[in-house]
């Protein structure tokens, strides 16, 4: 499935102990990020950040980790409706459980990011995630699995994600130089975009040869793979400076929302993503549910279908650099912002024989653009927000960007409840196609690059 636009992601997402200078073209500052110490990059190489030996380890955990977690994105419906017989709105709400920790400890959990050293904190999480995982066949082995279970599954998960995520998005621009984190945020991009073709065509060869619960089975094994990758990076990680005690944890966090809100930029973006999510996820879903109940079909082509869809996104972030390059850095968002809109109608046109078609077609155009506003906008937000600050602004507007997805998941499942889920991804994908207005308040439609960095202030 596409991945949720963020207003600054790695979702997302600074650094070197030397400074250097960006690439010609680019607009992205190379300053350096205080607390790492690194290993030998081999620079000016030919293949770029393929000779980073830590880099490509960071980029293997989160490959993995990917394809595993679109494996679920898929699977874990399909237990809910396949094996327990859940109704739409409850298939919703398993969505909007793995969302809502980002309402509820999103904000504390980038402070405390910006306290504790990331690889470890990024590996607990993973440990964690899988055993959560694995409790799913288990239960199903003794005949004890229920909607509850999932829903508790899925709200563990997502805690864990706030702050993996969350200090994945700080420990990016440690391990890399800070002209080489927009050709890091792209490779990035390109295989988590790779793993939403990958993932959900896994998820469905595997539900219709070996049933989904044991799919699942694919994500608890991804997570320890991650983990095992973090656990070699040798970039030594100098532990954040100890805060001050006459500062509470409430006065960090208003830093970081402050950030935000003040910042011109940042806050346009923020309301982006916010917005398009409710469209994205929304959609998303009751895809599934769609997909089956109306359409007619098997879990086999289902998970065909999503991963056809997000074909656009492997091609989006193999070229959102260049395209940020030759037309601009503000100009590359509101391109992505276009595409990202209104190709969604396509989406409920589907139905059956030639009308599938439609589902792909749609979801390849707004992958794209999807993929494209993510590397931009992650790269711009890791350079320009001060590195002290970098965990707790990261947090402050996926608040919002993620905050209103279990929203949008709910809705959905209201919608779909009510009148059916083809209406509910109408509704979403409605709503989504006029989200890239948004884009043309405020600074963006009037530059050609974005900024370098914050102004002092």
């Amino acid at each position: 499935m596409t991945r949720p636009t963020t207003s600054a992601p790695g979702s997302t997402l600074s650094g070197p102990t030397e400074a250097a200078t960006s690439a010609p073209g680019s607009t992205w500052a190379a300053t350096s990020a205080p607390g790492s110490t690194r290993a030998a990059d081999g620079p000016g190489r030919r293949g770029g950040l393929l000779w980073h030996r830590d880099f490509r380890l960071l980029w293997t955990a989160q490959t993995v980790s990917a394809v595993g977690s679109n494996v679920t994105t898929v699977a874990l419906p399909l237990v809910a409706v396949a094996v327990l017989g859940a109704g739409t709105f409850q298939v919703a709400v398993l969505t909007a459980a793995a969302w809502l920790p980002w309402l509820l400890i999103g904000l504390p959990a980038g402070a405390w990011v910006d306290r504790l050293p990331r690889r470890p904190l990024m590996v607990a999480c993973d440990v964690a995630s899988a055993l959560l995982f694995v409790s799913v066949p288990v239960a199903a082995a003794f005949g004890v699995l229920t909607v509850g279970q999932l829903l508790a599954v899925a709200l563990g998960a997502g805690a864990a994600r706030v702050f993996f995520e969350t200090a994945d998005q700080v420990y990016l621009p440690v391990v890399l130089r800070a002209e080489q984190v927009p050709e890091g945020n792209a490779k990035l991009q390109s295989t988590q975009t790779a793993a939403y073709v990958v993932g959900p065509g896994l998820a469905g060869l595997l539900a219709q040869s070996v049933g989904a619960v044991a799919a699942l089975l694919a994500d608890a094994v991804s997570f320890l793979a991650s983990a095992f990758c973090l656990l070699r990076i040798r970039t030594v990680e100098t532990r954040p400076q100890r805060p001050d005690r006459a500062r509470s944890l409430r006065r960090e966090i208003a830093d970081g929302v402050r950030f935000v809100v003040r910042d011109r930029y940042l806050r346009v973006l923020t309301l982006f993503g916010a917005a398009s999510n409710i469209g994205l996820v929304g959609y998303q879903a009751v895809l599934v549910v769609f997909l089956v109940r109306e359409v007619g079909l098997a879990p086999g082509p289902v998970g065909l279908l999503v991963a056809l869809s997000s074909l656009g996104g492997v091609a989006g972030a193999a070229v959102a650099t260049v395209v940020a390059r030759r037309i601009g850095t503000a100009r590359a968002i509101l391109l992505a912002g276009a595409l990202t809109g209104p190709p969604a109608l396509l989406i409920p046109l589907a139905g059956t024989g030639a009308g599938l078609f439609w589902l792909p077609l749609g979801g390849i155009l707004v992958s794209f653009g999807v993929a494209i506003g993510n590397v931009v906008k992650g790269s711009f937000r890791q350079t320009y927000t001060p590195h002290h600050l970098l965990g707790r602004v990261t947090v402050s507007a996926h608040l919002l960007n993620y905050g209103t997805i279990p929203l949008a998941a709910v809705l959905a499942g209201a919608v779909g409840a009510g009148y059916g889920p083809g209406r509910a991804v109408l509704v979403m994908t409605g709503w989504l196609a006029v989200t890239p207005l948004i884009l043309l308040v405020g600074p963006i439609r009037r530059r050609r690059d974005l900024p370098v960095a914050a102004a002092a202030g």
